[in-house]
């Protein structure tokens, strides 16, 4: 009987035990007690508003560490934003744009992490390292069964897009020209760098005009448009949750699924892998000098095809999944937050926020996903991830929204199929607008 009451008691003590280091958990942010990241918070902010904050990576990085943090924490456990608007990523992102717009940030910061995420790199950083890491962590067999199926799809996404975008247009007082080129093809076009700034020379050859012309009509249906990618992704992640035959959970291959193997983390298997994703990148950027693809597209398929032939020692291949990792939970809102202040301009979204263009711009998400999901499961994809990577990474603003789109619907290993919407399928549509323009 004693010994009873004593096993009892010590599984008491234990249950306790357990339930009170998952309430410390619930009340940590960045992995850390609360009051622990406050004091780091404070100590940032008082050094950010008395000026004193240090220049360059390591005044930006602490700024853009602790508040994306603290804005993701915040926005992850916020009711109806977590649920429906994207949860931490929106909250980073737009959060950040807010603090520019009202001039809650110095300037001087504002330049400072501008020059970061722009010049100095931290995005391409971010992304190598996802590129890298997230196909050499593949399985090799679900990368060749997939990747040859994967643009029918992105077709269908497209044709979508331009289809619901005509009918929603017409029935808010939009031409189709209006429809497609101003707000369509902006949309689905890889961002700005990559979509809207080379189109808007495409347009101004083509139709006459300064390019600045058409980049201030193109820019806010590429702003708004990545707002609605970001709230669907998260509606979708949803919606996999309460339909569980739609969604792979992060495998975009129906029918075909495999483990993750365990990995013991490794700090000198890092470095490895480090040192891959930086010469992977450098690569892509040197063939980009001479080939007419953007480097990230580049950098995925020289990645994908070393994967694929399992020239890359085991080492390099494990060291570039861990450090891929390390980065993705690490600096995920961190760089989001960077997004927020270095490529949105919150003035830019709220001139475009009339209902007969929200709408519109709504309907060039949709039919991305509705077409997406549909030519997705013709060729064997799971809808969901289907939507999410050849509909919503159409649909976002690039490398940028990749990362807040997979961050919303919490699906960041599809980052290589991302990609390859945001920079071949971008391509593509630069493609289809010299087309289109002399029919319209």
């Amino acid at each position: 009987m004693g010994q009873a009451a004593t096993t009892l008691s010590y599984e008491n003590e234990k249950t306790k035990e357990n339930v009170t280091l998952t309430e410390n958990r619930s009340l940590q942010i960045f992995n850390m007690p609360i009051l622990w990241f406050l004091v780091f918070t404070g100590i940032t902010l008082a050094s950010l508003y008395t000026g004193n904050l240090p220049g360059g990576m390591i005044g930006s990085l602490l700024v853009m560490m602790v508040l994306g943090e603290l804005f993701g924490w915040i926005g992850d456990r916020t009711p109806i934003v977590k649920t429906f608007l994207g949860g931490g990523a929106i909250i980073a992102i737009f959060g950040s744009a807010f603090m520019v717009y009202a001039g809650l940030l110095p300037e001087a910061t504002v330049t400072s992490m501008t020059d970061f995420m722009k010049s100095g790199g931290f995005l391409n950083f971010y992304i190598a390292a996802l590129i890298t890491g997230s196909i050499l962590g593949m399985n090799s067999k679900v990368l060749v069964k997939v990747g040859l199926r994967y643009f029918l799809p992105i077709f269908g996404a497209v044709a979508g897009a331009v289809i619901v975008a005509g009918i929603f247009g017409s029935l808010v007082g939009f031409t189709l020209q209006e429809a497609v080129l101003v707000i369509t093809m902006p949309i689905m076009g890889g961002g700005m760098g990559a979509g809207a700034v080379p189109m808007s020379q495409i347009y101004s050859e083509m139709m006459g005009n300064d390019p600045s012309y058409y980049i201030s009509m193109l820019v806010p249906a590429l702003a708004l448009g990545n707002v609605f990618a970001i709230i669907l992704a998260s509606v979708l992640d949803i919606i996999g949750k309460k339909v569980p035959s739609l969604s792979g959970n992060g495998q975009l291959m129906k029918g075909f699924t495999y483990e993750k193997t365990k990995q013991k983390y490794n700090i000198e298997k890092m470095g490895v892998g480090l040192l891959a994703a930086l010469t992977f990148f450098t690569v892509g950027t040197l063939l980009g000098s001479v080939l007419p693809l953007h480097p990230y597209a580049i950098m995925i398929i020289l990645v994908a095809a070393a994967k694929i032939s399992n020239m890359i020692p085991q080492n390099v291949v494990e060291g570039a999944s861990q450090w891929y990792q390390f980065v993705a939970s690490n600096w995920t809102f961190a760089l989001l937050f960077g997004i927020g202040v270095a490529y949105t301009d919150l003035d830019t979204v709220l001139a475009a926020l009339t209902l007969q263009y929200i709408l519109t711009v709504f309907g060039v998400v949709l039919g991305a996903i509705i077409g997406a999901a549909i030519l997705g499961k013709v060729v064997g994809f799971y809808p969901i991830e289907a939507a999410i990577t050849a509909g919503l990474c159409m649909a976002n603003m690039g490398g940028t929204g990749d990362v807040a789109v997979l961050s919303a619907s919490k699906r960041m290993e599809l980052m290589p199929f991302a990609q390859i919407s945001s920079r071949l399928g971008g391509a593509l549509i630069l493609l289809l607008a010299g087309l289109i323009i002399p029919l319209l």
